[in-house]
């Protein structure tokens, strides 16, 4: 399968090509600057894109089974840009005609319970507020859409780099916890939950999470 991957340098997308490129996957890594890309792989092409450009989004993926954003702002870019690149990708994924995109979501969009949100119940630090409206606002902008197969893929609370256990529990629209009331999973078996949905997808044009 060819995958496109937006924001491959970033701890996620690392993983993410990591793990497509080991199941015998070939990424296109679609970066700003490749010279962050660390790591090399025979089925491994880096470009550059961007996806805040509709027609840069339409040339880079075209060709491909499947896109996958894992994109971040840079520090020079407002928050703001996390919408206009979700509405950029769906054009320019529609454009090209690729089956299925899959985006690396926000946990604060999940809910807790029937109608309350991750973001109204757990303690939000002030320099983390303007991601998680951002994420909130990309959410509304996935939902609202009909012309692309998307997937929107909330991590949990908490993720970091860790351990590949290959195990993991999956929720629809609910934020997943462990009994002492964690919700956690390192950006490993995350990865391996994303290109699971790529191999046997399940969510298609629906939101879920993933966690231990």
């Amino acid at each position: 399968m060819k995958i496109a991957l937006f924001g491959a340098s970033g701890m996620i997308g690392q993983r993410v090509a990591q793990e497509a490129l080991s199941r015998g996957h070939e990424v296109t890594a679609i970066v700003r600057d490749p010279a962050r890309i660390q790591f090399h792989h025979p089925q491994l092409m880096l470009t550059e894109g961007n996806a805040l450009n509709r027609e840069s989004v339409t040339q880079v993926v075209a060709g491909h089974d499947v896109v996958v954003s894992a994109i971040k702002p840079s520090e020079k870019q407002p928050w703001s840009a996390v919408t206009e690149a979700a509405q950029s990708l769906l054009e320019g994924v529609k454009r090209a005609a690729v089956e299925r995109l899959l985006v690396v979501g926000g946990a604060g969009t999940m809910e807790v319970a029937p109608g309350v949100r991750a973001l109204d119940v757990f303690p939000i630090p002030e320099e983390w507020k303007p991601e998680v409206i951002a994420k909130l606002e990309e959410w509304e902008v996935y939902r609202k859409n009909s012309d692309v197969d998307w997937t929107y893929f909330s991590p949990p609370v908490e993720i970091s780099p860790g351990e590949r256990t290959g195990t993991y529990r999956l929720g629809i629209n609910q934020l997943i916890m462990n009994a002492q009331g964690e919700s956690r999973i390192s950006a490993e078996d995350y990865a391996v939950a994303l290109l699971d949905e790529i191999e046997q997808p399940r969510f298609v044009r629906q939101r879920f999470s993933v966690a231990y």
